[in-house]
């Protein structure tokens, strides 16, 4: 597992922090969200289970969970960088937006904060993102941070409802140039 450091990022009126067992009421509404549980479920049934939930997101051992907040610290959502590979300079990341805060760019600013952070902080060179492409919203917000449509994975997810859906995968690269950072650049047209 790779620890990484916890970290604030402010963009526009929000604040993306570590979570806080303060939050677990509003993060139970949101992970009961039948949307939220479709999409992105969590195993929080309550308000024991959300605390729990809000301990180990708090705790950036493999993964970095940002709550998305306002600047009255109200929950908006969150958003989580996992599967960090250091060696290979790559992640993964997901976010869900609680739905009283839908539709005002929240996954956006935070989807392009968090990969800017991922960038500098963390040195990744390549992002990844997957949602099914039943989810319609999440391809929206996907493109508008800058992730590139790459391909479908076919019958790749079992969701909420118990069916398996097709995912859309989306990549960006960091701004970071090198031999590393794409395999059809110069180095691979001056072997030929």
């Amino acid at each position: 597992m790779t620890r990484i450091d916890p970290a604030v990022l402010t963009a526009d009126e929000l604040v993306l922090r570590p979570p806080a067992v303060a939050d677990a009421e509003a993060a139970l509404r949101m992970l009961s969200d039948p949307d939220v549980v479709q999409w992105m479920p969590a195993d929080v049934h309550d308000l024991k289970t959300a605390r729990g939930w809000c301990r180990r997101s708090a705790d950036w051992d493999g993964h970095a969970t940002f709550a998305i907040v306002d600047d009255g610290e109200a929950l908006l959502g969150n958003i989580t960088l996992i599967n960090i590979d250091l060696e290979q300079a790559t992640g993964e990341i997901g976010y869900r937006v609680a739905p009283w805060a839908r539709n005002r760019g929240v996954a956006t600013t935070a989807l392009r904060a968090v990969t800017e952070w991922s960038f500098d902080a963390l040195s990744l060179r390549r992002i990844q993102l997957f949602h099914s492409v039943a989810n319609p919203a999440s391809c929206r917000v996907a493109t508008k941070g800058a992730y590139q449509l790459e391909g479908t994975l076919r019958s790749a997810m079992v969701a909420g409802d118990g069916r398996r859906y097709d995912l859309h995968v989306h990549g960006r690269l960091s701004h970071v140039q090198g031999p590393l950072s794409d395999m059809h650049g110069p180095l691979s047209h001056d072997a030929g």
